[in-house]
């Protein structure tokens, strides 16, 4: 999280999907104001992951301009959007039955 924080991510959300779902216990929801600030976001988390030797099942291209990432990390998967991206497809509302996570900042560092 503190990766994208660091990158200027915006309106960080954490949903608990455990109750919810079988492939994975968490999203981590992430707004980006530009396509390439996306980019720059996936990238950051990527890099800071790496360091731990923790990997995604999948590749990104390096250059996406979908405006919508999902790295999956088998029990957290992380979705970065270009902001009316994020506002056209609403996962909150689409699993809104899922229990949202208090972010603190001993959480984050």
């Amino acid at each position: 999280m503190s990766a994208a924080r660091g990158k200027k991510g915006e309106k960080v959300t954490v949903l608990d999907m455990s109750a919810l779902s079988s492939f994975c216990d968490y999203f981590v929801i992430i707004s980006a104001g530009s396509m390439r600030q996306v980019n720059a976001i996936c990238e950051a988390i990527q890099a800071d992951l790496t360091k731990d030797r923790i990997k995604p099942l999948s590749q990104v291209n390096s250059n996406d301009q979908s405006g919508w990432i999902v790295l999956d990390y088998a029990s957290v998967v992380a979705h970065i959007f270009y902001k009316p991206m994020r506002e056209f497809y609403s996962l909150e509302h689409l699993w809104a039955d899922a229990k949202k996570v208090r972010i603190t900042n001993k959480s984050v560092a």
